[in-house]
């Protein structure tokens, strides 16, 4: 069983799952800003980026490959997208998990046209035969495809229209150093500011044909854990709620109870979440916990717990992660309305932590 798959199933039926679901992704397709001027957000890639790409215009080629990393929903796909219509080229759309035989790459990259940009998402997924492929590609625009097999075999070489490669991962640690060498241009996406996230619902609610008062965006902004398609599933939901419960007007108050219907706190926090961090509490003190009892006593899969609940506790500072397992911090026990027992208050829980 592929762990990222189940994992990302998982994700992609939570409100606040980050991962893109069908709902999702037809709704993106109609918000999604078309040039870097409607971008909002990530203010310093999209200055960056401005710069290759009115760069490559002026000397009338192709653009440098490009790599995005970042966590879903941060806007990687809306971005390759804006690279192609900024350069007035087509776009192809794959994923590496798509890509497990050299052969598989090569038939794409063979339809290319000259300019074209080719995206290519969750790169890192990608098989390694087609990863090597891919660097004589990006490099010499020439690939060599192999006819027969033993000691007969053939490489032939084809020849490649100049094209840009725009790789988007969200673990870009697991990216070879031969892969991220040939990129031109690297960007991280970084989470957003609620403010940032309250001119995107702003946005999307025009878009949608939505009434929201600043204190609504402000609001959803607010749970959406800096990530614009959480904010954008979020409005959508509360949408739903101010139509059937009132006249169809966001404001605070309806934001509020439309997302304690869904179980969303004012941190953002959902369902899972906080089951985590009660488990962790009510029944281990604290921690430290394994994170296999941990997932046991939340009556989760551990891959589950760990890749899709606690990456957004421990950046939110509820939850850390030490070699004795997992220990709650004095921010969970007041989110949670709860007091810590006494050997986690002295010293902040360093005691506990390292037998000191």
């Amino acid at each position: 069983m592929n762990w990222d798959d189940t994992t990302d199933a998982d994700a992609a039926e939570r409100l606040v799952g980050s991962v893109a679901d069908r709902e999702d992704q037809a709704v993106e397709a109609a918000l999604r800003p078309k040039d870097l001027g409607e971008f909002i957000g990530q203010e310093k890639v999209r200055e960056q980026l401005d710069l290759v790409l009115r760069a490559a215009r002026a000397r009338g080629a192709t653009a440098d490959h490009v790599l995005l990393s970042g966590a879903p929903g941060l806007g990687k796909t809306t971005l390759s997208m804006i690279i192609a219509a900024e350069m007035g080229a087509p776009i192809r759309i794959t994923s590496g998990p798509a890509i497990q035989h050299a052969g598989d790459l090569a038939a794409i990259l063979s339809s290319l046209q000259e300019g074209e940009v080719l995206f290519l998402d969750e790169i890192h997924r990608m098989s390694r035969p087609a990863e090597e492929m891919l660097y004589m590609a990006m490099e010499d625009f020439r690939v060599d495809v192999i006819v027969g097999k033993g000691p007969g075999a053939t490489a032939i070489p084809l020849e490649l229209p100049p094209f840009t490669l725009v790789g988007a991962t969200t673990r870009a640690g697991l990216l070879p150093p031969p892969l991220r060498d040939r990129f031109g241009f690297t960007a991280h996406m970084e989470f957003y500011e609620p403010a940032e996230l309250e001119r995107v619902i702003h946005r999307s609610a025009n878009l949608l044909e939505v009434e929201i008062e600043p204190d609504g965006a402000a609001e959803i902004a607010g749970r959406s854990r800096g990530t614009p398609r959480i904010a954008n599933r979020l409005l959508r939901r509360v949408r739903d709620y101010a139509q059937v419960k009132a006249d169809g007007l966001i404001t605070k108050d309806i934001a509020e109870a439309a997302l304690a219907v869904y179980e969303v706190d004012a941190r953002g926090l959902d369902r899972l979440d906080r089951g985590v961090l009660e488990a962790l509490l009510k029944l281990f003190g604290g921690g430290p916990v394994g994170l296999s009892t941990l997932a046991v006593a939340v009556g989760e899969e551990r891959e589950t717990v760990e890749e899709v609940a606690e990456p957004f506790l421990v950046r939110e500072g509820l939850l850390a992660r030490t070699p004795r397992g997992r220990v709650a911090t004095p921010a969970a026990w007041a989110h949670l309305g709860l007091t810590p027992p006494r050997s986690q208050t002295a010293g902040n829980g360093q005691q506990d932590l390292f037998g000191a």
